[in-house]
């Protein structure tokens, strides 16, 4: 059987205040129940560390001995927890957050210098992919998903959501003109993912109901790949309001069939496992971006 840290600091505690009587009203215990404890770790050692007189506890050459381990184990186990509660205080260690390229580039970007002055001693790590990922594989501690989440083993918690629209560059409709009904996106270049398939349903009202299903002209994995062609003016695209809004507000980009365009919005969550207790570093971002992105 292994030590326990109770009978240890049971024994420590007997040694430093003189008698079980005194080291159980030190620890709130029974004085049994500190007997007990010393009982059974020189049990477990096979040695005899204290010795017991009616008067006085002495250490024995191996309770001596021990006792500098026991402190040493203990003190390391002060310390530990002091600084744990020094990283609630002040989070400290490496971040990995996981999220796809244009999120990360529109959103998560602009917000990282503001991050690091706030939180100088957590080490963030960024990475990017246009389709999920395993959180565990990966030794990622949070994931930022757009879309509805599958992953029923995940926790979740809102960002916001925003609204789909159709986009064009002005030089692309000045020299292919404006649409001025859903059907005549047929005769235009169409930009569109090539996975997942739902992201080429577009939010346009119709005879056909309130999604017009493309068969893109030119297709990409990336939401940013999209966009960079829909700014070169190569055809119209469908995006999400958190990336293209710098675009909208300068001119770049221009929302098409805005009277035929449902309100349609994409969800935003940050995911990510909770088995245990959730570390400082994880909820000082969670927390942090959840107040800036509701601003």
């Amino acid at each position: 059987m292994k030590t326990t840290i109770e009978e240890l600091l049971a024994f420590r505690t007997v040694v430093d205040t003189g008698s079980i009587t005194a080291a159980a009203e030190q620890l709130s215990q029974t004085v049994s129940g500190v007997s007990r404890a010393l009982s059974r770790l020189e049990q477990k050692l096979a040695t005899t560390l204290l010795r017991r007189t009616t008067r006085r506890l002495e250490l024995t050459e191996e309770g001596a001995a021990f006792l500098q381990r026991t402190r040493a184990i203990l003190d390391a186990i002060d310390e530990a927890e002091e600084q744990m509660a020094s990283r609630r205080e002040q989070p400290a260690g490496r971040l990995r957050v996981n999220a796809a390229s244009p999120y990360m580039l529109h959103a998560v970007v602009p917000l990282v210098a503001e991050f690091r002055r706030r939180y100088p001693q957590i080490e963030l790590e960024l990475d990017t992919d246009d389709l999920p990922i395993d959180l565990l594989e990966r030794r990622t501690d949070i994931a930022i998903r757009i879309g509805p989440l599958r992953d029923s083993t995940l926790h979740a918690r809102p960002l916001g959501t925003h609204r789909l629209r159709v986009l064009a560059s002005p030089a692309y409709l000045e020299a292919h003109g404006r649409p001025r009904k859903v059907e005549e996106l047929a005769t235009h270049t169409l930009l569109g993912f090539t996975q997942p398939e739902s992201l080429n349903r577009w939010p346009l009202r119709g005879p056909h109901g309130d999604e017009w299903q493309i068969v893109p002209s030119l297709a990409a994995s990336s939401g940013e790949t999209l966009r960079q062609l829909a700014l070169a003016g190569v055809g119209m695209v469908c995006l999400s309001d958190f990336m293209t809004a710098a675009d909208r507000a300068s001119g770049a980009l221009v929302q098409v069939l805005a009277r035929d365009t449902v309100d349609v919005r994409q969800p935003v969550n940050t995911v990510y496992y909770r088995n245990t207790q959730l570390s400082a570093r994880i909820t000082s971002f969670l927390d942090f971006l959840a107040e800036r992105l509701a601003d």
